[in-house]
This record gives C-alpha cells, structure tokens and sequence, in this order.
C-alpha cells in the first residue's frame, strides 16, 4: 500500500531518476514533471500530497509555479518542498515567501529528506 502520492518536478533526469528510486523505496507513489506545464498537467490529473520543486526550471521558473499553485483555492493545501542547488545567502528566504513551505539543498541527503517529507505527509488527511 502506498504511503501517498508525490510529484516531483526537475528539469535533470538524474535528479528525477534518484528521487524517483528513493521516495518509492520508503512507499511512496511518484509522478514527474520537467517543468511547469508539465507539473500543472499532472496535478490536474492526480492530486499529490505534497510536492518536491526544483526552483530552477525552464521556462516558468519553481518560485512562480509555486507562486500560483498556493494562489489557487483547488492547490494552495499541498505542502511544497523547495529541492535546490540554490544556496546563496537569501535563497530559503526567496523559497519560502514564495510559498514553499520547507526549502532543501541538493546535493539531497537521503536520510533527512524522506523524515521530512513524512512528516507532512502525516499531517495531511489521506486523498
């Protein structure tokens, strides 16, 4: 059974394919997305729990899909989770007044990431 459904958007196939490999191994269900019409697509298809974002995206960028995902009544709930390779000074302050609700720097530690994300998945009523 699975623990819940997860989207993770990033534009890197390697960083899909070990997101991919290390949120079904802890049971969790898992889509993906390059960029953001692709994202948007596929919240509209499934609902996700909660969302794992690359800030740096083609096109719209992760602040600005993050920016009208919580503007929307229908999206706004779903927990996000910035993944990044930004780590400048400012950067989680950017992250979180865009409306990620944490902010995690790549390279991912593969322990820390899953106890966070069960977290807010245990706070969230199951779809």
């Amino acid at each position: 059974m699975s623990r819940g459904l997860i989207l993770v958007v990033d534009d890197h196939p390697v960083n899909l394919e070990l997101l991919l490999h290390l949120l079904t191994g802890h049971g969790y269900e898992v889509m993906t997305a390059a960029d953001a019409p692709a994202a948007q697509a596929a919240i509209g298809l499934r609902r996700p729990g909660l969302i794992l974002m690359d800030l740096q995206l083609p096109g719209m960028d992760g602040f600005e899909l993050t920016r009208r995902l919580k503007a929307d009544p229908a999206t706004a709930g779903i927990p996000v989770i910035a993944v990044t390779s930004y780590a400048m000074s400012g950067d989680k302050l950017s992250a979180l007044q865009a409306g990620c609700d944490a902010y995690v720097t790549k390279p991912i530690d593969t322990r820390t990431l899953p106890a966070l994300i069960a977290r807010f998945m245990a706070a969230r009523p199951p779809a």
